[in-house]
């Protein structure tokens, strides 16, 4: 352990066990009529919608559903992309007692036939006629789904096996169910802070998916906790265009938020986020990395376009900006020279930069896989600042996270309250705290393996702690490569590192067992492209990173990234792929990391024969 690290930060919860329940009546008590949701109308304008509204609304949706024959304890999934209904369906399901299934839309119908079957879900819930096809295709393997409500109209059909019935038809259903009315309240009163409100299934990296089963104080205590270092204020306006699926939207996005009092409005996909942060103008942001090296990458281009003078412009801008930056985040003064031409470079470059995201933004959050220090750096030097975070779906999500007055680039921040931290012998991140779930769904042997009786959760991230309780992660237990020579590598800081190239869009170490690492890069085909015209090269993708020049260039590329690690860290062979890796070929789980097995075995003809070239270079082409 380096000089002056720790084994162990934060502190135990002072907060009193709650229920989603508490959480979702507390701002309908408190400001009935303010905002809570935008909600685009047909026509593209925004109305919005009120806490109170809100409130009247979900208690007529969860009537419907009790009136189906839905009783509490049952599981109910819900297969869509991010949109108001979602919310409506999820705190409807909360105040019936109802236990959801969130599933992302972009599975396939084998895979959602997994996820509800291992559920034993009832219902479902879907956004439109794809995702009804897909448990029509599944309906086979789902003998306990009786019932699929639909948020959008979809084709009639002469026979389902199952009940299919419009969203638009469940408020007025639960209107007249009378004979229930009197039994929304005590019902919702019923719920108790360890009863189980959803089971989510792990997207993993590895491994079929495990239901990880959250409790209503597990969501309740990370949401109302995490509040208390995200920040957020009744008058921010909050962007949600992540998976509502995925724990850290839900929760930060969906829960937080409500419970905060903030407006939400919504993206219409995730295509078009860039469009919506200049049409809404939000004041709060919750992304993945993906998204912020994405607006880097279109500044940088957009400097590139402009050429001469507009490109020195952008780099000069850039060096200013991150020099002040580093020395505002140490607290110390900038000095008056600084100062003065940060407020130049700030005219000509950053205030654009702004202004494409919206003018407003407040603070942008960053979470489920590692964000580059680089580009950290960059968004905040402009103005921009990004809050990194850390958690699993496994402790609802948030571990810890940086604070807008106590920012450390580089890390994920320190254990947000309620949260502890310890550091294993072996360094992996253990957590305790009232947001680690109940256990994995049907699974106890997994559940004894990942939580102690003590009730620390195994991460299975490596890490450290610094000195002042800042936490760092540096790979994943499980995916460290180990070389036929018994080098223990960590690939996650060398691929990030090579990421930093403006010619590599995505990259997979491979070398378990091997004398040494290869690496499968996507390139940036836009910029490879150029590169290509210029060196009289032309062709097909396939063809362009096929051809030897390519590979030379993008090996020069990439070894002039590498300078500070080992030798045995830096991969020996490069293999360009054609085809971008996808959450709809499974090489990308949902949440956009990348499955490095999945990976592996997809190209596991051209990894083998790379390897054996190499052995018969090594042996004098023998």
């Amino acid at each position: 352990m380096r000089e002056g690290a720790r084994r162990q930060a934060g502190s135990p919860t002072d907060l009193a066990p709650g229920t989603l329940v508490d959480l979702f009546l507390h701002p309908i008590r408190r400001k009935p009529e303010s905002t809570a949701f935008l909600q685009r109308t047909d026509d593209g304008t925004l109305e919005p919608v009120t806490f109170g509204e809100v409130g009247e609304l979900v208690r007529d949706i969860a009537l419907a559903l009790r009136s189906f024959g839905l009783e509490p304890g049952d599981r109910v999934g819900i297969i869509s992309r991010t949109r108001y209904e979602w919310t409506l369906a999820d705190f409807a399901m909360v105040m019936a007692g109802l236990v959801s299934v969130p599933v992302y839309d972009s599975l396939t119908h084998d895979q959602i036939a997994f996820i509800l079957e291992n559920a034993g879900a009832r219902a479902a819930i879907v956004s439109d006629d794809v995702q009804l096809g897909k448990l029509v295709e599944a309906a086979g393997e789902l003998p306990d789904l009786r019932l699929v409500i639909a948020f959008d109209p979809v084709q009639p059909a002469e026979a389902r096996p199952f009940e299919v019935v419009p969203w638009q038809h469940l408020p007025e259903r639960g209107r007249v169910a009378t004979e229930l009315q009197e039994s929304y309240e005590v019902n919702a009163s019923a719920i108790r802070p360890d009863d189980l409100a959803t089971i989510i299934y792990t997207s993993g990296t590895t491994g079929p998916p495990k239901g990880v089963m959250l409790s209503h104080d597990n969501l309740y205590s990370n949401a109302v906790l995490g509040l208390r270092s995200l920040q957020l204020r009744s008058d921010d306006l909050v962007l949600s265009w992540l998976p509502l699926s995925h724990v850290f939207e839900r929760t930060a996005g969906h829960f937080c938020t409500w419970y905060a009092g903030a407006p939400v409005a919504f993206a219409e996909s995730v295509e078009t986020v860039a469009r919506d942060m200049q049409e809404l103008r939000p004041t709060f942001v919750i992304g993945v990395p993906r998204l912020f090296e994405k607006v880097y990458e279109a500044a940088v281009a957009a400097a590139a376009a402009g050429g001469g003078i507009k490109e020195r412009i952008f780099w000069w801008a850039k060096a200013v900006g991150e020099r002040r930056i580093v020395r505002v985040l140490a607290h110390e003064s900038p000095g008056l020279w600084l100062d003065a031409q940060y407020r130049l470079a700030d005219r000509l470059v950053f205030s654009k930069l702004r202004a494409r995201t919206g003018g407003r933004i407040r603070c942008f959050v960053s979470g489920s896989a590692a964000l580059s220090p680089q580009i950290a750096r960059f968004f905040w030097a402009a103005g921009l600042p990004v809050l990194e975070g850390y958690g699993l779906t496994e402790t609802s999500p948030c571990i810890s996270l940086n604070r807008l007055n106590a920012v450390r680039l580089g890390t994920v921040g320190t254990p947000i309250n309620g949260v502890e931290v310890r550091i294993a012998d072996d360094g992996e991140i253990l957590c305790r705290s009232p947001g680690v779930m109940l256990g994995y769904y049907r699974n106890e042997e997994a559940t004894r393996e990942t939580i102690d009786p003590d009730g620390w959760l195994r991460t299975g991230d490596v890490g450290e702690l610094d000195s002042d309780g800042y936490l760092r992660i540096t790979d994943r237990k499980k995916e460290l490569i180990v070389t036929s020579y018994g080098k223990n590598i960590a690939p996650q800081p060398v691929e990030e590192t090579i990421k930093r190239s403006r010619l590599v869009d995505q990259i997979a170490l491979v070398g378990d067992g091997r004398k040494f690492l290869v690496a499968l890069v996507v390139p940036n085909f836009d910029l490879l492209d150029e590169w290509a015209s210029g060196a009289g090269i032309s062709g097909s993708r396939g063809e362009l990173v096929a051809h030897p020049d390519t590979i030379r260039m993008m090996e020069d590329e990439i070894e002039g990234t590498l300078e500070a690690f080992a030798d045995y860290e830096k991969p020996k062979k490069l293999l360009l792929l054609g085809d971008a890796f996808t959450v709809e070929d499974g090489t990308l789980t949902p949440t956009l990391k990348v499955k490095r097995k999945v990976v592996a075995t997809r190209h596991a003809d051209r990894i083998e024969r790379t390897y054996q070239e190499a052995e018969r270079a090594s042996r004098g082409g023998a």
